[in-house]
């Protein structure tokens, strides 16, 4: 039975919080400090688009105004959904939520969907839709030179509307991942779903002018909640919208903190093409932007660097230990989790994280492996893909980064966004040579 301090919180807290229209979901996590009753374990929910890519590959010098000889495939693409495939191939069922049309392009998509026996309760398929299509044109490197891309259905039809018609599946996830294709109401509505039943949000920037939209999922829009005790009051702030995990590039980076900022202080970082940058430099030139995420309420912060591996940035060390509260570790996934906290002990980084436990930003540096590059277009959505499947399957942050890097190292050497299938051998011997080349690179107060 609730105490009548409890009762008398809930009453207050609903008044002071009904203007901001949250309901009673978000009032009960807060008022039993955060702790949640877990009815039904759920499956991973990503949100956002579903795309056909037409890859197109020059075999000599690309020159303007003219054909040049090469090869067109097309690849089955979009950053949720290349996300989703990855998460799937490592032992995890992600719920997808995306929207398709019933033209060709659709067709694959879906085909291949229900291939792989993944739910489609989650993606609408009408005939007014025209699926997103990008056309990707690459140099001879395997670099994207230019692309058009036609994915407008993406904001038109995944609508607040139809993301509460799976807020169940929301509900009971260990993990949301949502795209930033989605239009600012998609995203909001999205992440109320989840801050209502303590879900971690993961937001990937996509690209550098739609990673600018996280401004409107990282909010301090404050709420009062008042704490009673037996002889004090004290006054708890919490942020209307909550991301969890975001996981820019340099230039998304820059991007992203300029908005959280409502103003141009940040630039892109020049490289030096005659000398090589080192990972401490380049952590350095990136760190005030990484601190103005943080400030803003992003708790953890992947900075990917392509060839010069990760920066993961935190609030704290312990963080780094973030764990869903719900795992499902069987076939693939329970394997990988046996062989990588077998092969990348905790007791590692157990050091830094006991002496500097008070800290408020600790980063650290995961590089890459070399790679025989063949695409370079899958490489983040699968470093995130299979950092999500790890996390799901019971690792750490840092155990599942070394992962999600394997998983990329796969994906760049494969002609598909998604490589068919991984090998769990190579999956786990990779990352943990990741994990034990990982160096901390900072830890230090804010203040």
């Amino acid at each position: 039975m609730e105490s009548s301090a409890q009762t008398r919180l809930g009453c207050v807290y609903g008044h002071l919080l009904s203007p901001l229209e949250v309901n009673n979901g978000l009032s009960q996590v807060l008022i039993n400090g955060g702790q949640r009753g877990y009815e039904e374990e759920g499956d991973p929910v990503v949100i956002g688009g579903m795309v056909l890519d037409i890859h197109a590959t020059p075999s000599l010098p690309l020159n303007p105004r003219t054909t040049t000889p090469g090869k067109v495939h097309y690849v089955l693409g979009g950053v949720a959904r290349n996300i989703a495939e990855c998460m799937s191939k490592l032992g995890t069922k992600p719920y997808m939520i995306s929207a398709l049309g019933n033209d060709m392009a659709g067709k694959l998509l879906l085909e291949h969907w229900n291939s792989a026996s993944l739910s489609t309760e989650g993606i609408m398929k009408h005939q007014d839709i025209k699926t997103p299509v990008i056309c990707n044109i690459f140099d001879t490197e395997g670099e994207l030179a230019a692309a058009v891309a036609s994915v407008e259905a993406v904001e038109k039809f995944l609508t607040p509307s139809w993301i509460q018609q799976s807020k169940c599946n929301i509900s009971s996830a260990p993990v949301m991942m949502i795209d930033a294709n989605l239009s600012l109401p998609a995203l909001e509505a999205a992440c109320q779903l989840a801050v209502e039943s303590n879900i971690p949000v993961w937001f990937e920037p996509v690209s550098v002018a739609k990673s600018r939209r996280v401004a409107s999922v990282v909010k301090y829009v404050s709420a009062l909640i008042f704490s009673l005790t037996h002889d004090a009051s004290s006054i708890i702030f919490k942020s209307a919208f909550e991301v969890t995990f975001a996981s820019p590039n340099e230039d998304e980076l820059i991007t992203m903190a300029n908005a959280l900022s409502c103003e141009i202080m940040f630039h892109p970082i020049e490289r030096d093409t005659n000398r090589k940058c080192s990972v401490e430099s380049l952590f350095q030139l990136l760190k005030p932007a990484i601190l103005v995420l943080l400030e803003r309420g992003i708790k953890i912060v992947v900075v990917t660097l392509g060839a010069d591996g990760v920066f993961l940035c935190s609030t704290g060390p312990n963080l780094m230990r973030f764990s869903s509260g719900r795992t499902k570790k069987y076939g693939f996934s329970g394997q990988l989790y046996d062989n990588v906290t077998s092969g990348c002990p905790s007791s590692r980084f157990s050091g830094a994280m006991q002496i500097n436990r008070r800290s408020n930003l600790f980063a650290v540096h995961f590089p890459a492996l070399p790679a025989s590059v063949l695409r370079l277009t899958g490489a983040g959505d699968c470093l995130v893909g299979g950092t999500l499947a790890s996390i799901c399957s019971g690792l750490d942050v840092m155990q599942s980064i070394a992962v999600g890097m394997a998983a990329a190292k796969n994906a760049v050497e494969g002609e598909a966004n998604v490589p068919s299938e991984f090998s769990l051998a190579t999956i786990s011997d990779d990352a943990r040579s990741i994990y034990s080349a990982a160096k901390v690179l900072l830890h230090q107060s804010m203040l």
